[in-house]
């Protein structure tokens, strides 16, 4: 940890990313202490601790208000270790135990910058990234000239202005990333029973991070709803909220529904399928037709709605897709079969992956392949400042 002193305040190296949709602050692991409470503490600062993050670097939105920690491999078969966290709005929190499948397609641009990565090849390097919340190894392709990054690129992805090089992201290995299990239950299709709701069928999947997916309808919506509309609908969101608990006790990940929000904030997350249908990008008014989807999705993620989709969520719904019976595969149109990528609608436009699934010798399903494009840029790199007051108080200090 390398720590300057200025006057009242402590500063700490680092890089501020953007990150196929979302933009997280990086860290390598050596600039921060290895004590992880004093590490927090120091994180909380530097993003803001009230809702709105005045004080800090945080964009007062769950997809600004993310960080990134990246160290030297701690096992044999990757390039870097990579730690993830989901800095919490005005709750003093930080969640350490998901991945982020966009802040996850700037770890290789960030980590080749650094020199961190031994073996650079021109024009495409292969990065292997192990992901240490989810223990998973996930490979990134990107771009490489001279031995660095080349953020500059043909390659647009909805929901990001402009264009920028393509970063390919290969989640095969990821699945059962927190259960151990594709499937976690062995089930295609559960049902729930929700109190002051009633029985609703669920699909559990598990890959890159897990996602609970219910169907519009069963919770009377259309589908195509926006970021804003569904952030109005406060009984809509507390009900699905319910529902993630339930699914969150089915999953493994509590023993009772009242202990979700705390002890499983993010696991699952909840995803709601719709046969595709047109519509309009509700920032741009572009519109999106229903000939170029094989079905809608809209994702929740620490309890709110996503403008676009989590890269993650995106690897999981598409997956989801490939697997027969699942409540995703039941909404999604049949082009995926012909061309082995699957194509959905989310609030800001279009994701897709190159998905294909089998079944082993037992009848269960092996994920051959999951890649999906993102983009990145590495958009500042500084010195932040923080407080020594903070910094004395993690350390039981006067």
């Amino acid at each position: 940890m390398k720590i300057q002193d200025l006057r009242e305040q402590e500063s700490f190296r680092c890089t501020y990313m953007r990150g196929g949709t979302s933009k997280a602050v990086f860290f390598k692991k050596s600039d921060l202490p290895t004590d992880e409470k004093l590490r927090d503490e120091i994180i909380m600062a530097v993003f803001g601790t009230d809702v709105r993050q005045i004080d800090g670097l945080g964009g007062a939105d769950i997809t600004t208000s993310k960080v990134a920690i990246i160290g030297p491999p701690t096992r044999p078969d990757a390039d870097v270790d990579y730690n993830f966290g989901q800095v919490q709005m005005g709750q003093h929190k930080i969640v350490w135990t998901s991945n982020c499948g966009n802040i996850s397609s700037a770890v290789a641009p960030f980590a080749i910058d650094e020199g961190m990565v031994k073996n650079i090849t021109e024009p495409i390097t292969e990065v292997r990234i192990h992901n240490t919340n989810t223990q998973k190894v996930l490979i990134s392709r990107v771009h490489v000239k001279d031995g660095r990054m080349q953020y500059c690129g043909d390659f647009h992805l909805d929901g990001v202005p402009g264009t920028a090089s393509k970063i390919e992201l290969d989640y095969k290995l990821t699945y059962g990333a927190t259960t151990g299990k594709l499937l976690p239950t062995g089930n295609v299709v559960d049902e729930l029973d929700v109190p002051d709701f009633g029985k609703i069928q669920v699909s559990l999947v598990d890959i890159a991070n897990p996602v609970c997916f219910i169907t519009a309808e069963s919770v009377g919506l259309r589908g195509d709803e926006s970021k804003p509309e569904l952030a109005a609908l406060k009984d809509k969101l507390e009900l699905m909220e319910r529902i993630r608990a339930q699914a969150a006790v089915k999953m493994g990940y509590v023993d009772r529904a009242e202990d979700a929000l705390e002890k499983a904030t993010t696991r699952p997350m909840l995803s709601i399928v719709s046969p595709a249908r047109d519509y309009a990008d509700y920032a741009s008014g572009k519109p999106i037709l229903a000939k170029d989807l094989d079905f809608l999705a809209r994702v929740l993620w620490n309890q709110e709605p996503v403008d676009t989709y989590t890269g993650t969520g995106t690897i999981c719904t598409c997956v989801a897709a490939r697997i027969e019976g699942t409540l995703v595969n039941q909404v999604c149109g049949p082009e995926p079969e012909k061309t082995g990528l699957v194509r959905f609608g989310h609030g800001r436009g279009i994701n897709s992956v190159a998905v294909t699934v089998s079944r082993d010798a037992d009848g269960g399903f092996v994920v051959d392949k999951a890649v999906f494009n993102r983009t990145a840029r590495r958009i500042l790199d500084g010195i932040v400042y923080v407080k020594k007051e903070v910094i004395n108080a993690a350390m039981g200090e006067e």
